[in-house]
């Protein structure tokens, strides 16, 4: 198989989708790699170590698309790139189409066979590609309230940890997953006051062997949160739905009662946000802010630590990426339940129900391409 690797195009998205060490591994196994030219670079991989590895360097993504059986990118495809793909082409990425109606139109009329990297699941339902990025996002998520909390930033001038004779700040983290407890462990470490909530009383009991004393485990509802949100200094948004359109568990009527220069993090806004004021904001212009609640909901938050995001990412990725280029993608999905669950858009067709549900389109279960 011909497996092409695109540069990034989202703003100030630094990574990229396989790192030469993945390149020399598709090569014994027999494909061709494409690599458009500087795609690695922000990640610390410039051309010359894909030309070693065994790779093609290729000046344009026109020409990837022209020639792959298999593109892969970090994220989703953008409107520059909708005509480009072929039919019948595999797209292997981020595709987060739950929240993306004109993506998900434009995959449907290409009728190519779009593979989310955020549905691949196991049988104990963990999404292995998801993981590594979650985590990334979980422990970012806590830098960055660190830093929107300081007065120059707009904040209300609180060290996370506080002092001795000054209380530390109260975070309020919503989802006890990957995210959450990434971030509620950050946030611990630096000695915040941190409340962590979830609604499955199984993984709060298992928080709660895990997690340090400053750590308090609470059932998520909405009288809860409503609570929490009037002393918290910091929340942050790490629900996630499967490839469906996150739940909006911060309304807008919450944000008066909240602290003036409390920040929140919206790590779900991928899946459209789990705060009703959250809109897609970006590395270059990260922060907004409602009711002097200030707001950060960059939708690609481990692209701005791209040499560690790459590295954790392609451990994950690569040995799918290998399945499906040796076996093909129907084979893959016969074979493989984790990759048949990865299948958002095949052939025209809607085949996972989160995406369909979020837009009325007809739901066709992949079982039936296959």
């Amino acid at each position: 198989m011909i497996v092409g690797v695109l540069k990034e195009i989202k703003t100030e998205e630094n990574r990229v989708a396989m790192t030469p060490a993945g390149v020399e591994v598709m090569r014994q196994n027999g494909h061709t790699v494409l690599v458009e030219t500087q795609a690695g670079v922000g990640s610390g991989f410039p051309d010359e170590a894909y030309r070693a590895a065994g790779a093609e360097i290729v000046a344009t993504p026109k020409e990837i698309y022209d020639r792959a059986d298999m593109v892969m990118h970090v994220k989703e495809p953008l409107p520059p790139e909708y005509d480009l793909i072929r039919e019948g082409q595999i797209v292997f990425t981020y595709l987060h189409l739950a929240a993306d109606e004109e993506l998900t139109k434009a995959l449907i009329r290409r009728r190519s066979v779009n593979i989310a990297y955020e549905t691949i699941q196991k049988a104990d339902g963990s999404l292995p590609l998801l993981t590594p990025m979650s985590e990334v996002a979980g422990r970012m998520a806590i830098q960055e309230a660190a830093k929107y909390l300081e007065m120059p930033q707009g904040g209300q001038g609180i060290l996370l940890a506080g002092v001795p004779g000054v209380e530390p700040a109260t975070v309020v983290v919503i989802g006890g997953g990957v995210v959450g407890t990434n971030a509620a462990k950050m946030a611990c470490g630096l000695g915040a006051k941190v409340y962590l909530l979830d609604m499955n009383l199984q993984r709060l009991r298992y928080l709660s062997d895990v997690m340090p004393a400053n750590c308090f485990l609470l059932m998520s509802s909405p009288a809860t949160i409503r609570e929490l949100v009037k002393k918290a200094d910091v929340v942050i948004g790490a629900v996630l739905i499967p490839g469906a359109k996150a739940p909006k568990l911060i309304t807008r009527d919450m944000l008066p009662t909240m602290k003036k220069g409390a920040v929140i993090v919206d790590v779900a806004i991928d899946q459209g946000g789990c705060f009703e004021t959250s809109k897609p904001t970006t590395h270059k212009d990260p922060i907004y802010v409602v009711d002097g609640v200030i707001h950060y909901c960059v939708a690609n938050m481990p692209g701005a630590v791209a040499k560690t995001s790459t590295l954790a990412l392609t451990n994950a990725t690569l040995p799918y990426a290998v399945e499906i280029a040796n076996k093909g993608w129907k084979r893959a999905m016969q074979e493989n339940q984790e990759i048949k669950l990865g299948a958002n858009v095949v052939d025209g067709k809607v085949t996972y129900k989160g995406v369909a549900d979020a837009f009325g389109l007809e739901y066709v279960p992949i079982d039936t391409l296959l």
